[in-house]
């Protein structure tokens, strides 16, 4: 097997790290968008929900189209798209262009993921968890820089200034272009399907597995977007404390989820990808009740390192999920990156069932059940599952 190409990866990276900028800003600039347009906040939820569809729930589809034939073109078509599209939504005066935009901007982010997951794994060598990761990593980030990017330019600027967020896509793709050759994924050789991996049928179980394995990281997105949505509204709305504070938890939880993205990888590449899918979710279990014990400047530390492990095993699912439909790279992409963090987006609306019947502190301490339902789901299922006739 060849060696992990770190050059490739890290381009690959930044290529994930602008497209995601783009789903980062979009909750940024909605107070904007709101006032722009003097939308209710039903309106307003509606553009949440246009975004996750489109970015998010739709990429199996995707993974399916590219896995029937080599589609290297939706990567800088999915840039250009999720730049643009996004880019623009400060220019209509009315509401339908706008959703229109979002739509665009979505598909373009879901038409890279599954593109660039899948030609990341024919890089990856003989470290396939570590490689992910580092492909992996360039999306957290993306995250982050995007909410801060969009809020620089219009306190800058202005709304109407929003266009020129477009220009790290423009560049990308320029350089995406020029590079093509080297980014571009092998040519399938005897006994390589048509995702490029090896032709060999799915393990028996793959599919009872690979089940599972959603079912564990819809949890996890679960736990993650939860925690993202009502840390703010317990530490200001609950707690009456000061905003910036809920921010800067938010912000540490965030980063320590990007850096337990490139330790967990290592350690599930040495010590198997079960293993350490099944102790992230003990150590967040573990770690969960801390939120409510610990004061002060401690409760950084809590927050960072329940962000690490619990988003470790982000890059270890993806490269599971491969393994078990090793001819369909593209749509094992797409379940994991899009299908099962939108379905766990779907699940925080529960949460706000529960703050508005019993109240924020609530639905913030029952996220604690998540990380054990996600363990005993892991531990319900054997990985890798032995060679043979899909099941």
């Amino acid at each position: 097997m060849k060696p992990l190409n770190m050059k490739v990866l890290l381009f690959l990276s930044l290529g994930h790290l602008t497209v995601d900028v783009y789903q980062g800003a979009l909750p940024a600039i909605l107070p904007f968008l709101k006032e722009h347009l003097a939308l209710d906040y039903a309106m307003t939820g509606l553009i949440l929900v246009v975004a996750n569809l489109s970015s998010s729930v739709l990429q199996p589809l995707f993974g399916l189209f590219s896995d029937k034939k080599e589609q290297a073109f939706l990567l800088p078509l999915g840039i250009m798209a999720a730049g643009v599209g996004f880019s623009l939504i400060s220019l209509p005066s009315h509401y339908l262009p706008v959703l229109a935009l979002v739509a665009v901007s979505g598909l373009g982010i879901a038409s890279y993921h599954v593109e660039a997951y899948k030609t990341a794994a024919s890089f990856t060598g003989d470290r396939p968890a570590t490689g992910m990761s580092v492909f992996s990593v360039g999306g957290n980030l993306g995250f982050a820089l995007g909410l801060m990017l969009a809020l620089w330019t219009i306190s800058r600027f202005g709304f109407a200034s929003l266009p020129f967020v477009a220009i790290p896509a423009v560049l990308y793709t320029a350089a995406l272009i020029v590079l093509r050759k080297a980014v571009a994924r092998p040519a399938a050789g005897p006994g390589m399907g048509t995702g490029g991996a090896p032709g060999r049928a799915a393990a028996k179980g793959a599919y009872s597995a690979l089940t599972m394995t959603i079912c564990v990281v819809v949890m996890r997105s679960w736990i993650q977007l939860g925690l993202v949505a009502y840390i703010p509204f317990y530490f200001i709305g609950f707690l009456k404390g000061d905003p910036v504070y809920a921010g800067k938890l938010v912000s540490t939880f965030l980063v320590g989820g990007a850096l337990g993205t490139l330790v967990g990888a290592p350690v599930a590449d040495r010590w198997g990808h079960m293993l350490e899918l099944r102790m992230s979710m003990v150590l967040t279990a573990l770690g969960f009740p801390l939120i409510f014990l610990v004061k002060g400047d401690l409760l950084f530390v809590v927050f960072f390192l329940l962000g690490a492990v619990l988003v470790s095993s982000f890059s270890v699912t993806v490269v599971m999920a491969q393994k078990l439909l090793p001819r369909n790279l593209g749509m094992a992409s797409g379940l994991m990156t899009g299908f099962a963090i939108g379905a766990g987006g779907v699940g925080v609306t529960l949460l706000g069932v529960i703050a508005d019947h019993a109240g924020v502190d609530i639905a913030l301490k029952s996220i604690g059940i998540l990380p054990v339902a996600g363990l005993a789901l892991g531990l319900m299922f054997k990985y890798p599952p032995r060679e043979g006739a899909a099941t």
